[in-house]
């Protein structure tokens, strides 16, 4: 009796610990694939296949049945035998017919048998906790599938076969051969550090330093390739931004008119531009006014200037350059670490702009009214540059702090090296280390991994 309560406990904790989710985008579509995962997978197939033999790595054409035999779809099904499986556990997909209705039934019927519903990322959180993967390529995983350019698969396609592993393991392998001369001279405190020895430690420290900042300031200047850049239209009333978002999302969003101020707030669009998803906002005209609603408006604009990573600045070709075009030069001059594209719209017109005034600019000459191609072009060769490079990319926040605290403790130990303080000196290259690992390396802290993999869409 107590043999048999024991097995029925056991096969609960086995389908508990069994975890199933619809893997593919609800909707419309040619198939969906229902991933189950956990020690019951393997038995649940069975029962929904009526198949005794399931071949691991094999695909199987069959028909699965609910639990009252009646047949919802002819599927293909494939077993990925334990450990050898993206999660290390027995796995079990099913390739069934596209919709909402028969992944939601044949789901329904996985989840009928005690199976429980994953949540976001568990799938691969299970593949971390199993060694399968390292942090660096769980988070890979996850922003390839929101990758905004080529560029950005690219550099994650990278980071999935362990580029940024092998750099935290280099770095760490450094500070720990500089921590092992530091523990071997407390030995032998008494007597004087050698300078050779000095002197090599603080030119790798150095040389450490260095790299961590260099790889820090590229991953900030080119995070829009993963998260999309944004780009910030602005310029006064009426010279064509709204014109310019049109074009290039190929249809009306904006109302354009010739009463200026008609855009009161900004407009924020996503486009294809090459192979570059970006954020286009449309600002309000910035000029002086004293209607309450525009002056929000006009805030926001100045706000998406901080926030953009591109400026396309419009000026009328066609008017004389006045005080709010002047005020548009000085917050321009006043704009640091970004990119900036001035185009002079309406070149269809007589130009009555005086262009001297933006000499320091590669200025474009476009026209609403017939193409803004060069703009456009410039825009697409801008983007185009910013993903050039082989350079190393961090890709998340949590990856950048880890980096700066790593930076921030190899500097601060310096100057108790130089000082022959060789335990604080030791303590913070341990710091230093502890950052650095954290990055692809786990965490003590459950709810950390969950915070993070929670970001991760169902079924991953």
């Amino acid at each position: 009796m107590i043999s048999t309560i024991r097995i029925m406990d056991n096969q609960q904790a086995s389908l508990h610990n069994t975890i199933v989710a619809i893997a593919t985008a609800q909707g419309i579509s040619s198939i969906s694939i229902i991933r189950i995962s956990g020690d019951a997978a393997l038995n649940i197939a069975r029962k929904l296949s009526h198949l005794d033999e399931i071949i691991p790595r094999h695909a199987h054409l069959t028909s699965v049945y609910t639990r009252d035999n009646e047949l919802i779809d002819k599927a293909i099904m494939i077993y990925f035998a334990a450990p050898h499986s993206f999660t290390g556990e027995e796995i079990v997909e099913f390739q069934c017919h596209g919709g909402m209705i028969v992944s939601q039934e044949l789901l329904d019927t996985v989840l009928s048998y005690g199976v429980r519903l994953s949540v976001p990322g568990e799938f691969s959180k299970r593949a971390f906790l199993n060694g399968k993967i390292d942090l660096t390529e769980a988070e890979a995983i996850s922003k390839l599938i929101e990758a905004k350019s080529v560029d950005a698969a690219k550099i994650l396609a990278r980071q999935l076969k362990g580029e940024l592993k092998d750099f935290v393991d280099d770095n760490r392998e450094a500070l720990l051969k500089s921590l092992a001369y530091s523990e071997v001279l407390i030995d032998y405190a008494e007597e004087d550090i050698p300078g050779d020895i000095m002197n090599s430690i603080v030119m790798q420290l150095d040389e450490l330093s260095l790299k961590m900042e260099t790889i820090v300031d590229a991953s900030y200047r080119r995070r829009g390739l993963i998260d999309g850049f944004k780009v910030a239209i602005i310029g006064k009333p009426n010279v064509g931004k709204s014109s310019l978002l049109n074009a290039l999302l190929s249809y009306d969003r904006a109302i354009v008119s010739e009463i200026a101020g008609t855009t009161r707030d900004t407009i924020e669009e996503q486009v294809r531009i090459g192979t570059h998803i970006i954020r286009l906002v449309d600002t309000a005209g910035i000029r002086d006014s004293d209607d309450v609603i525009e002056k929000i408006g006009i805030e926001r604009s100045l706000s998406s200037i901080e926030d953009a990573d591109i400026i396309i600045v419009l000026f009328d070709y066609a008017r004389a350059a006045d005080e709010e075009d002047e005020k548009i030069i000085t917050l321009l001059e006043n704009v640091k670490d970004k990119h900036i594209i001035v185009a002079l719209n309406k070149s269809d017109l007589p130009h009555l702009f005086d262009t001297k005034i933006l000499s320091r600019y590669n200025i474009l000459e476009v026209s609403a009214k017939k193409s803004f191609s060069k703009l456009t072009n410039r825009l697409e060769s801008l983007l185009d540059s910013i993903g050039e490079g082989e350079e190393l990319m961090l890709i998340t926040t949590r990856q950048i702090e880890a980096v700066n605290k790593a930076k921030s403790a190899i500097d601060e130990a310096k100057n108790p090296l130089m000082n022959g303080e060789l335990e604080f000196f030791s303590y913070h290259l341990q710091e230093a280390v502890k950052a650095l690992s954290s990055i692809s390396k786990p965490y003590d802290n459950e709810e950390i991994l969950d915070k993070m993999f929670g970001e991760f869409c169902l079924g991953k």
